[in-house]
């Protein structure tokens, strides 16, 4: 296989539209728990820590998607939490239980919102154990992974449990084991997939959720783009209704 850009798109295509087929049936179903949150009057809370922060930027807060969403992140024990900025700097965070506590702590929860977290090894510490904390406090979760990356690797949770076991839905990224998926000729990988897949599942879920309030004849809190004239004000209106519960910022 060579290791081209074109290469690059014919199997991250091939992957792409096997994520589509093959995981439609699995995102209806979290489509449902999240439609059923946002009527309830919830948040979709999204999480991830490393490039799996990028999933949870694409559920919360971007043009075209749900209104009531709130992003996740380490960063939050340092801008909600009081930490020192050099914490973020250590590289086994993501890996360390304990943080997952904080994390739900500073969040603005209510029982009725949703989680959906994503990891593409869903084997870290703090991705498991806040997984973990979200279902024993009887919230519902969608889980986005990589099955094949996720069940080659041990868990680095306490319990050896992963994401995946914690989920009421999990969605298979489709990304291979280590992630990239071109060989190079020496051994390892180029071009990582887990970004595009995780982004087309969480454009489905919302495609999904809207497609079942408009069925029902509810107006979906949908965002306008910031970028266009009516955008702001459009934005303002709906935020406003989950005000103190969803945060928005840089």
């Amino acid at each position: 296989m060579a290791v081209s850009g074109n290469e690059f798109v014919r199997t991250a295509r091939e992957i792409f539209d096997g994520v589509a087929t093959g995981q439609a049936e699995a995102v209806g179903r979290a489509a449902e728990l999240v439609t059923g949150s946002v009527r309830a009057g919830g948040v979709v809370h999204a999480f991830g820590t490393g490039h799996s922060q990028a999933l949870a930027m694409e559920i919360a807060g971007r043009a075209g998607g749900l209104v009531p969403t709130n992003m996740i992140a380490l960063r939050d024990l340092v801008v909600h939490g009081g930490e020192p900025p050099g914490v973020l700097f250590d590289p086994h965070l993501e890996r360390t239980p304990e943080v997952a506590h904080r994390l739900y702590e500073l969040a603005p929860v209510s029982p009725q919102d949703v989680f959906v977290v994503a990891s593409n090894s869903g084997v870290n510490g703090a991705v498991v154990e806040f997984a973990r904390l979200v279902a024993e406090r009887g919230h519902r979760l969608v889980a986005i992974t990589s099955r094949q990356h996720s069940e080659q690797v041990n868990s680095r949770h306490p319990s050896g449990k992963r994401l995946a076991d914690f989920a009421d839905v999990v969605l298979d990224n489709g990304a291979p084991y280590g992630d990239a998926v071109l060989p190079l000729p020496g051994g390892g990988a180029v071009c990582g997939v887990s970004s595009i897949t995780a982004a087309l599942l969480a454009q489905m879920l919302v495609a999904e959720v809207v497609s079942a309030l408009l069925a029902a004849g509810e107006a979906p809190p949908v965002y306008l783009s910031a970028n266009i004239p009516e955008g702001d004000e459009h934005n303002r209106a709906l935020e406003e209704r989950y005000a103190g519960r969803i945060r928005r910022g840089a």
